[in-house]
């Protein structure tokens, strides 16, 4: 029941991508990608920037503890029970989300931060083999996501201008890593030109199914 109301919570694409994690990995990536909307959703709906600071605090702190310090009854801590990788990545997102509050236009470190952070949480789920193309790939999504989402038009186009440079050659990830591939493929599919949104058209639709079937 918990899980459940965490995939709610979700935008549609990542719920779609998430469906194609092995059963191993789902719950702490449902735990990271629930987080990451949770801190997403103090900083756009916070009216004063203290008031996000402050709960952003909070969950600085409780992520920090280990899972027999955290509050009961929290379902992101029941599925980040699972995580595989230090705490500090869960503590750096929490960072990076803290960085781009503030009045517009953010200079562009702060979006850059934030990318690299979310990149951070996808590398704590592999080896050190594969954690290279794993932060890129998440690095790529997480600019392409940021770009999506901001409402002041010198800060899109600025990060759209990064979305557009980046390397967004296709490299193979780990299994457990599926539901990164699917939104990755589907931003590297999208003319960042033209569009500042991943659109689902039938044709993307298509790729992400064959890449959450075969990984590419």
């Amino acid at each position: 029941m918990a899980q459940t109301a965490l995939l709610a919570s979700l935008p549609p694409l990542q719920r779609f991508a998430l469906a194609y994690a092995p059963s191993s990995s789902r719950p702490a990536l449902l735990g990271f990608l629930a987080l990451d909307k949770r801190l997403s959703d103090i900083v756009r709906n916070s009216r004063e920037p203290m008031l996000a600071q402050l709960r952003l605090a909070w969950w600085r702190e409780h992520l920090a503890q280990s899972p027999a310090q955290q509050p009961e009854g929290e379902p992101l801590f029941v599925a980040l029970a699972h995580w595989p990788g230090p705490n500090a990545a869960l503590t750096g997102l929490v960072d990076g989300w803290e960085g781009i509050i503030g009045a517009p236009p953010l200079p562009l470190a702060a979006f850059e931060s934030l990318a690299a952070a979310r990149a951070a949480g996808f590398g704590a789920f592999v080896t050190r083999s594969t954690q290279a193309a794993a932060q890129r790939m998440g690095r790529n999504w997480g600019l392409a996501d940021i770009a999506a989402h901001l409402s002041d038009a010198r800060e899109r186009e600025a990060v759209l201008a990064m979305v557009r440079a980046q390397d967004w050659r296709w490299q193979r990830l780990p299994r457990q890593l599926r539901p990164l591939a699917v939104l990755h493929g589907l931003a590297a599919r999208t003319d960042w030109q033209n569009n500042e949104t991943v659109s689902l058209t039938p044709g993307a639709l298509l790729a992400a199914i064959r890449i959450g079937i075969t990984g590419r």
